[in-house]
């Protein structure tokens, strides 16, 4: 059985995008409704609170961080929100949020979000020595790659976002 994205409410782009079910741009995206279908279960899946390797409330932070530091207001948003649902520390939140990691208590959470910059204002810095502050800081290797995915479908995620932003905003002008 092929899954289809029916219901733009189970749909976190289309949602957060504000796509009309009928509209032009929704029509456009659900032409590859199994890029929708997979985009959805890839956010799905990094998001669900059973992923071992990080906690849920590293892998909430660093989205925001990475939503920040894109920018993406839409995503900033939706993370921000994330964060304060699931009830993870105020000092963590006010740091990603502020933009000023470096002054947490927390090695682990510092080391995961400094990568977290890295890979995101400048990704050929993402190098080994880059990757070894991770596992120094306590991170195992699943838990490596696990945060290597997660930023690279924020970086995905982002761009779908803007794509379908502009896509909309072109849709209502003419």
């Amino acid at each position: 059985m092929t899954q289809t994205v029916d219901d733009a409410t189970t749909d976190l782009i289309d949602r957060l995008v504000g796509l009309a079910p009928g509209s032009a741009t929704q029509a456009l995206r659900r032409r590859r409704d199994k890029v929708a279908v997979a985009t959805q279960q890839s956010y799905d899946a990094l998001f669900d609170p059973a992923l071992e390797g990080l906690t849920l409330a590293e892998r909430l932070l660093v989205a925001c961080y990475a939503s920040r530091l894109t920018p993406s207001a839409t995503l900033f948003a939706h993370y921000r929100e994330a964060l304060e649902q699931h009830g993870v520390d105020p000092v963590a939140r006010a740091a990603v949020q502020t933009g000023t990691p470096d002054d947490l208590a927390d090695a682990r959470l510092r080391a995961i979000l400094a990568f977290t910059r890295t890979l995101i204002e400048n990704p050929v810095a993402g190098d080994k020595a880059a990757l070894a502050t991770l596992p120094a800081a306590g991170l195992t290797t699943p838990a490596v790659v696990t945060l290597a995915q997660l930023i690279a479908f924020l970086s995905y995620q982002t761009r779908v976002v803007a794509g379908l932003q502009a896509l909309k905003q072109l849709e209502t002008s003419t």
